[in-house]
């Protein structure tokens, strides 16, 4: 892994997927296949998302792939509309490249609603789902009434264009405690942000997931924060009730981020859940 100046996304490895399109992933550890990703947002990466994780995953007999989905991180940003087929069939074929038959998945946010509709389009690729807070549980017109979702869109969408007071006011919302948000983390996801057309946010579609649930046939364990200013707590009752065999952690006094406000208790308890 090579890393860059304090702030700024290292570079791992990238991968030829076709159509002129590459992507770009961090690779730790050799074992059993775990992918990793990431949420949605200006400046998203899976380095920023996971950094204080995976390693941890990599020490413990697992192969760690964090990836940058297509429109993100140091990923390919095509000036397409960047709807779910089109994030989904990035991995596919990333996965494809990098000979990973199957694998668990871990994701964040829109990260999670690419995992569970990576579970339902290839249900022999994925052996278990770890998802925080995972969009795609609630209709649309519910997430833009969520006060960080609003955010997001004003700050990226807004005259002044991407700047670093802008992305705190968004970040800070992604945690109970704002003054938990590190310097690095804004920085990291300033560099990407500019680089990211607005057609990657203002395409980006997620399907209503929640009914297609029951079809998941792998086991799943949720994670969401009571004070999730993105996406609805409500959305941990949908997953306990839709799955079939789906454990699922709420933590008071966190919010959207689980695995960067409680980084330990993630670690070990998702480690259990993948070792059975």
């Amino acid at each position: 892994m090579t890393h860059a100046a304090a702030g700024a996304v290292p570079e791992g490895s990238y991968v030829e997927i076709g159509d002129g399109l590459r992507m770009h992933y961090h690779e730790a550890g050799t074992g059993t296949p775990l992918l990793f990703l990431h949420g949605s947002g200006p400046g998203a990466s899976g380095w920023s998302n996971f950094k204080h994780n995976f390693p941890f995953f990599a020490e413990r007999g697992h192969r760690a792939l964090v990836v940058d989905n297509l429109g993100f991180g140091h990923s390919s940003k095509p000036d397409v509309d960047y709807g779910m087929d089109f994030i989904v069939g990035g991995v596919i074929r990333l996965l494809d490249r990098l000979g990973v038959e199957r694998c668990a998945v871990v994701g964040n946010s829109h990260g999670g609603a690419v995992a569970i509709s990576l579970a339902l389009a290839q249900p022999q690729r994925v052996s278990r789902l770890v998802l925080m807070a995972p969009g795609g549980l609630e209709e649309r017109e519910t997430y833009m009434k969520m006060a960080g979702i609003r955010t997001m869109m004003k700050v990226f969408l807004g005259p002044d264009g991407i700047t670093r007071d802008g992305l705190r006011k968004v970040f800070g919302l992604q945690l109970f405690d704002p003054a938990a948000l590190d310097d690095a983390t804004l920085d990291e996801r300033l560099q990407i942000a500019t680089l990211q057309p607005k057609r990657v946010m203002t395409t980006l579609a997620v399907p209503h997931l929640a009914p297609r649930l029951p079809e998941l046939t792998c086991p799943v364990l949720g994670w969401w924060g009571t004070d999730d200013q993105f996406c609805p707590p409500t959305g941990a009752v949908a997953l306990a009730h839709g799955c079939r065999d789906a454990r699922v952690v709420t933590l008071s006094r966190c919010g959207h981020w689980v695995m960067v406000e409680h980084p330990d208790l993630f670690n070990r308890w998702t480690a259990d859940f993948l070792a059975g």
